[in-house]
């Protein structure tokens, strides 16, 4: 394996499942971080980075240990029967996610090209199919490749900010007292995207040491929250009045008065919500034909765009009543305690123990 798939594509995959429901739109930074300040804003986002380190870090080597590779294997092995109980909470994480990128798929392209909502979202429904359809290596690649596209265009983005209302920015820091609650924003942040953790395990497969799979998990908190702080960096040229914004980032790309960046950065943002919804699909999927394989049959591949299709139209039902702002505030907040429970605590302490004390000995990496 080359040090891309070794050590940066789990840490692509897992950027790609956390941007859609983390920061694609900017509202979820306005939820986490905006009480807290500028300053205070960009702690709680290095906070998240190092959280998401730690605990990656700690998940894929578990995971090789053990041999699981999709989430009930995981939380089995972790939790025992208490898995179920990360199911249920995954299963309500799953609708919300889906239902606020069905939402904010459909407001985008309504915005942007002038049609009714519903076309944004059977499109993002027909590619996440698509996807689903051909499997683990396609997306695999397509995340992978998406990855490095998002990357140059938030770049892109907080250059051009700068360019744009540079001395704006530079005021806003400069006058900006030390907020408080960043460090427990960004823990609370860490927390519920950390659920989607179990299904990204799928690129860690190939990992042989515990050297690889901790390097690996390290690598991918700085590669997810970097974006983020670019992202938030460049808001502060509407700040305050941003956070009001339901699209934040429509709000931003307005002010800066460039059509074709705006063009573009909608499309690689609608890919972002592709990769989202398409990873955490493709995770249901792998736990349905690992039961299947333990059942001794085989999940027929035309099942798999069917689920995905299923869970959205579900979760855009379920939905209808709450509007992007509610159902961030209110969904994420709630689970959030939920899954630092269930999965970031259980790692952080029994998982580490079975790490580097199996048998009660101390472990040393296979390398």
């Amino acid at each position: 394996m080359s040090f891309f798939q070794k050590y940066l594509l789990p840490g692509f995959m897992f950027q790609s499942v956390v941007i859609g429901g983390g920061y694609a739109t900017g509202r979820e930074l306005v939820e986490f971080f905006f009480q807290s300040g500028p300053i205070g804003g960009v702690l709680g986002l290095l906070v998240a980075g190092f959280v998401f380190g730690i605990v990656l870090a700690l998940g894929f080597e578990f995971a090789r240990v053990n041999g699981t590779y999709d989430y009930r294997q995981f939380c089995r092995a972790l939790l025992g029967r208490a898995w179920v109980i990360f199911e249920l909470a995954f299963v309500a994480l799953l609708l919300l996610i889906l239902s606020v990128l069905a939402s904010a798929a459909g407001e985008l392209v309504a915005a942007s090209a002038g049609v009714p909502p519903i076309v944004g979202t059977l499109l993002l429904m027909a590619l996440i199919a698509l996807l689903t359809f051909y499997g683990t290596e396609v997306i695999k690649k397509v995340l992978s490749a998406w990855s490095f596209v998002l990357y140059a265009v938030y770049i892109a983005l907080f250059v051009l900010a700068f360019s744009h209302f540079g001395s704006i920015i530079s005021g806003v820091y400069q006058d900006a007292s030390m907020g408080g609650g960043w460090l427990s924003g960004g823990v609370l942040y860490s927390g519920y995207n950390m659920a989607v953790l179990p299904t990204v395990l799928f690129a860690v497969r190939g990992l042989s040491c515990r050297r690889e799979t901790m390097g690996a998990g390290l690598l991918a908190g700085a590669i997810a929250v970097i974006p983020a702080i670019l992202f938030y960096v460049a808001m502060m040229a509407l700040y305050p009045s941003i956070g009001s914004a339901p699209v934040p980032a429509s709000a931003l790309m307005t002010a800066l008065k460039l059509p074709a960046f705006e063009l573009a950065f909608q499309i690689v943002v609608f890919g972002t919500f592709v990769e989202t919804g398409t990873a955490l699909l493709h995770a249901v999927n792998e736990r349905l034909d690992v039961s299947a394989r333990e059942a001794g049959k085989t999940l027929p591949r035309y099942v798999r765009p069917v689920v995905a299709v299923a869970l959205i139209i579900f979760a855009v039902l379920a939905g209808t009543k709450f509007g992007i702002i509610n159902l961030i505030a209110e969904g994420y907040g709630a689970l959030t305690l939920v899954f630092i429970g269930v999965l970031v605590l259980p790692l952080l302490t029994v998982g580490a123990w079975r790490v580097f004390f199996r048998g009660g000995q101390p472990v040393a990496d296979e390398a």
